[in-house]
């Protein structure tokens, strides 16, 4: 959830409707001391994406940083990504791993892309997948839509909502 996503130049307007459910999900998960882990696309020039998206969220800018409302807490991790996945040369894997991580909660923009980039890794690394879909968007209804039933069709990936998972985090 970067500036640049939200708010600049690849805005997303779909991205309001699920930054509310994204903060109750952060507030609930440190509340119960589930690791919290930021990985933000930080490009640089070079980067493939370039050719593609043109410059967006570039490295020691303003707009590669996490909206406002959902700023990475103190005791927060923030790894940075050059790639759709969370997982490609972050550090993510060792990092979950030392924690102690056998689930993963994916959220953010876009469903079909960076959410489905990554469920691909979590889950060819054994990691099972949960997706809010409240906490999840992309560009259209259509492509979300089409990103959820992929990553539950090819990853095995609980699709719940964000009341749903922070009552299941309460229960335990």
């Amino acid at each position: 959830m970067s500036k640049d996503f939200v708010y600049g130049k690849l805005k997303n307007d779909r991205a309001q409707r699920v930054i509310p459910n994204m903060k109750k999900l952060l507030e609930s998960a440190r509340e119960k001391s589930k690791p919290v882990i930021y990985v933000t696309d930080t490009h640089l020039p070079t980067d493939r994406e370039m050719a593609l998206w043109g410059e967006h969220s570039m490295k020691g800018k303003e707009e590669a940083q996490v909206i406002d409302e959902l700023k990475p807490g103190k005791k927060d991790y923030t790894l940075e990504k050059r790639t759709y996945s969370a997982f490609y040369e972050t550090g993510l894997d060792p990092l979950l791993r030392d924690l102690k991580v056998d689930t993963v909660v994916i959220t953010g923009l876009h469903t079909n892309i960076c959410d489905r980039h990554t469920a691909a890794d979590a889950f060819f690394r054994g990691y099972k997948i949960i997706v809010p879909e409240d906490c999840v968007d992309a560009l259209t209804e259509k492509e979300h839509l089409e990103g959820l039933d992929y990553l539950k069709r090819i990853y095995g990936a609980e699709i719940t909502k964000s009341k749903e998972l922070i009552k299941k985090w309460e229960s335990k």
